[in-house]
């Protein structure tokens, strides 16, 4: 909705709260059974202002309420509070928030208290997960072991048994295709490092420039 919309449609729906308010919910000798139902409606009324305020990019700014909070000057809502819905475009390019990092040298006792965002959304099927912490202290071994984890920002994508996991450092890609089971080793090493025979039962096809300099990989399903 454009700017002008929503500011008309926002006033309508503050003057039928407030009819609703002066009328009904403050009316001397009203019965219960009328009061419930006029309170069903201005809790109605009040989930519609949530999703339409949704919409309002706050462009006059804000102002002062006599409970000293700052409150935008067109939808009302309180500056600085994380809203609890967001508002999609059924089509095209859909934005949640905003790119965070980490944003403090300082070591947290928990992953809790340096946990930046750590959400997760279930996009037509797929599964990705965004998780920004500042560094903080953990433990092995029944916390004999204390180490300190380092500040990241990792983005991880499931996708049909395959999950594609990125950081500041690495680009880690994992398949199920062969499960490992129980009692079996895994292995790691550079392409220089296998076997030429061992390496034709890798389907990866690598991408590289004139100078030999990497560009990609495809693996092959």
């Amino acid at each position: 909705m454009k700017k002008d919309h929503v500011k008309e449609e926002l006033k309508k729906l503050f003057k039928s709260l407030d009819f609703i308010s002066n009328n009904f919910l403050n009316k001397k000798g009203i019965s219960k059974k009328e009061l419930h139902i006029f309170f069903n409606i201005y809790q109605q009324l009040g989930l519609t202002w949530e999703f339409l305020g949704l919409q309002c990019k706050h462009w006059n700014g804000y102002k002062k309420t006599k409970e000293a909070k700052i409150c935008c000057k067109i939808c009302g809502k309180i500056k600085g509070i994380g809203e609890s819905y967001y508002m999609l475009p059924a089509k095209g390019l859909k934005i949640i928030g905003t790119k965070l990092n980490p944003n403090s040298k300082k070591t947290f006792k928990t992953k809790k208290e340096a946990t930046i965002v750590n959400d997760i959304i279930s996009f037509h099927g797929s599964i990705l997960n965004v998780d920004v912490h500042n560094s903080y202290r953990s433990s092995y071994f029944g916390n004999k072991y204390a180490i300190n984890l380092a500040a990241e920002r990792i983005v991880s994508l499931k996708e049909s048994g395959v999950e594609c996991s990125i950081d500041p450092y690495l680009i880690h890609v994992k398949t199920n295709k062969t499960k490992n089971k129980r009692g079996k080793r895994k292995f790691g090493g550079f392409p220089w490092e296998i076997r030429k025979k061992d390496l034709k039962q890798f389907p990866v096809l690598f991408e590289f420039s004139e100078n030999y300099q990497f560009l990609g990989l495809t693996i092959f399903r």
